[in-house]
């Protein structure tokens, strides 16, 4: 099965670069004004090289590299150095599993985009992103995932914490350092425009929840019956979710929006994360359908109580999906309590503080937000000099 493993993780890797290029790029483009869809663009294709350069440089040894207690891979394979087609992780050349890690580390922090669109300078964007990914996702990596996705290697694996694909790892941190980003940018002059192209969030959810296969399914690290139930749990958590927003919309506010139901795509599908590699398709069932409603009333907790700007209800969506998802192992019986609860507490408290100094030094050196007159014109024609449509033609 070794050369069947090799071929199903070059196409998860795949899978899961299509996610954010260009699935995650659609998706928040999509819900942002027209003025400011090509910025969105930009974030995320310039996070995606970003990310890749810095994964090789550093964040792959840091994660995954041979260090000592479980808490620091080390600096033993900055540049791969070492590695090469002879070496293995398992079943699998290393040199792949370095390549399906690295699109991890570019949909974690593209994630984080959602939060700040409209109003953050560009510097900003990839000083950021470039300093968490090697500062805090990385690290967290290390404490679960340890010496691969499957190991208990982590300081926090050897306690109990299971994490199939990035419950925590993925959407906890993610979700933490959007809201804490909101917070300190505050709200944008106008939020009062509604997505300027629910078309383009529509195929941006849909080529995500099919990279999403490759994202669980890859996970197993192996092409077996294990990947196979990881693909269909997710695709269930995901139908469901779809509908229950839906349908709790339309409940609520007496319609239910396509933006909406895509938007309950994404919170099944960062609910099922954690869980896809323990849970059978009645669990997930149950996962999305709850994943749906409380996703949705997170976004109104976020946006309506506490009138935080994440302006693409990225912690309500993946902080408080992730979370969830990994809580459900615990109740479902797949995962200790202490184990599940001790890792969303100790990596939550982690992913803030971190999240915190680094954009706290970076305002001061840098600055996080554009000048009013950019913002209300659009980042676009202020940053880069181009227009995503034609309004002339």
């Amino acid at each position: 099965m070794v050369g069947a493993d090799t071929a199903w993780i070059i196409v998860a890797t795949a899978l899961v670069l299509l996610m954010t290029l260009p699935g995650l790029a659609l998706f928040y483009g999509g819900l942002v004004r027209a003025r400011n869809v090509l910025s969105v663009l930009m974030h995320c294709y310039a996070l995606a090289c970003l990310m890749s350069i810095l994964w090789l440089v550093a964040g792959y040894s840091i994660a995954f590299g041979d260090g000592t207690g479980g808490i620091w891979g080390g600096l033993g394979k900055m540049f791969l150095i070492g590695v090469d087609t002879t070496s293995l992780s398992g079943t699998l050349p290393e040199v792949l599993f370095f390549a399906f890690q690295m699109t991890f580390a570019i949909i974690t922090p593209a994630l984080i985009v959602g939060a700040y669109v409209e109003r953050v300078k560009f510097s900003f964007v990839l000083a950021f992103s470039g300093l968490w990914m090697l500062i805090c996702y990385a690290p967290v990596v290390h404490w679960i995932w340890g010496g691969g996705m499957l190991s208990d290697g982590g300081i926090l694996g050897e306690i109990g914490v299971r994490d199939f694909a990035g419950g925590i790892v993925v959407h906890q941190t993610a979700g933490i350092a959007a809201l804490v980003l909101a917070i300190l940018l505050g709200a944008r002059k106008d939020k009062s425009r509604p997505p300027h192209n629910p078309g383009y969030v529509m195929v941006g959810a849909a080529l995500l929840w099919v990279g999403w296969y490759g994202f669980n399914g890859g996970s197993q690290l192996a092409a077996d019956g294990g990947a196979a139930m990881a693909i269909t749990v997710t695709h269930i958590s995901a139908a469901t979710a779809s509908l229950t927003w839906a349908l709790w919309e339309r409940i609520k506010h007496g319609t239910a929006s396509l933006v909406g139901m895509v938007t309950g795509t994404i919170a099944g599908l960062a609910s099922i994360t954690p869980a896809s590699g323990f849970v059978g398709p009645l669990e997930a069932l149950i996962i999305g359908a709850i994943a749906g409603i409380l996703c949705l009333e997170g976004v109104h907790l976020i946006r309506d109580r506490l009138k935080i700007d994440d302006t693409l209800d990225v912690f309500a969506v993946h902080g408080i999906g992730g979370i969830f998802g990994t809580v459900m192992l615990a109740i479902l019986g797949h995962a200790s309590w202490v184990g599940q609860l001790g890792g969303v507490v100790i990596v939550g408290l982690y992913a803030t503080v971190i999240s915190i100094i680094i954009a706290i030094v970076l305002k001061a050196l840098i600055g996080m937000r554009v000048d009013e007159e950019t913002e209300v014109t659009g980042l676009d024609i202020a940053q880069s000099g181009e227009r995503a449509y034609d309004m002339t033609s």
